[in-house]
């Protein structure tokens, strides 16, 4: 009986061992791709429920889902020649999962190699304040040179990102200096700007009092009351040369 009973169990337990190499089951995000006697089947396995010829077929499982891709520091020579040390991040999925196991040995590593090359090879082409100022425009020719490189290998390179940029201690004072001498430039040329309107609108000014000799007394006026408004030990009063000049043709015409 107990004999019996060790043949049934291992019975069973191959027909567990059978079944579980003969029924796989592929997730939403998953495809299979199956190799029959080690030729590849038209189409892949998956998602749901799907049966393998024991010994006869191999499955390898491929993830469809979007993979974020850490690119390790580069050190680069910019255009103008400024050594700096950039990473980046790529984002990339699997479109052909047929493509990814057969034309590439390992499209993981694959991918970084080609990232790496294209980074160093693109930012090379460029000077330290285009990488500085516009990374957009680089990210956009970094996603398009590694997509066009993996597009055989089923894969889609959606976003390339160039995260960090590390700068070299002398140059980043130098690049201090020539921002604080920017600065100092755009306030004279405000400064300078400011002196002429203010220059063109006491020309227009002159021009009205020109026209209109009244104006003349009535600033006078104004400006009388301005120096009243202050606790003034001492106010001069100004004298027109008008009135001097009034004055003294009386006199030397009563003498």
């Amino acid at each position: 009986m107990s004999i019996a009973l060790i043949v049934v169990g291992v019975i069973l337990l191959l027909l567990v061992l059978l079944l579980s190499a003969t029924v796989k089951v592929a997730r939403e995000y998953e495809r299979g791709v199956i190799f029959r006697l080690g030729r590849l089947l038209p189409e892949p396995k998956g998602p749901g429920l799907f049966i393998l010829i024991p010994v006869v077929d191999r499955m390898v499982k491929v993830d469809l889902r979007t993979v974020t891709l850490n690119v390790p520091p580069q050190e680069v020579i910019t255009k103008d020649n400024v050594p700096v040390r950039v990473n980046a991040v790529a984002y990339f999925r699997i479109v052909e999962p047929k493509a990814a196991i057969v034309q590439v040995e390992n499209y993981m590593n694959a991918t970084s190699q080609i990232s790496q090359t294209t980074l160093r090879s693109v930012l090379g082409q460029h000077q330290l304040d285009e990488l500085l100022s516009e990374r957009d425009k680089i990210n956009a020719i970094l996603q398009s040179i590694i997509d066009e490189a993996t597009s055989p290998w089923g894969i889609k390179v959606s976003i390339v990102e160039v995260k960090d940029v590390e700068i070299p201690s002398d140059m980043q004072r130098a690049m201090a200096r020539q921002a604080e001498a920017e600065r100092e430039r755009r306030a004279k040329v405000i400064s300078a700007e400011g002196e002429y309107q203010a220059s063109e609108r006491l020309k227009d000014a002159a021009a009205v009092m020109a026209q209109e000799p009244i104006t003349v007394q009535l600033r006078y006026l104004q400006t009388l009351l301005e120096i009243g408004s202050n606790n003034n030990s001492t106010i001069v009063f100004p004298i027109p040369i008008d009135l001097l000049t009034a004055l003294a043709n009386k006199a030397e015409g009563s003498a």
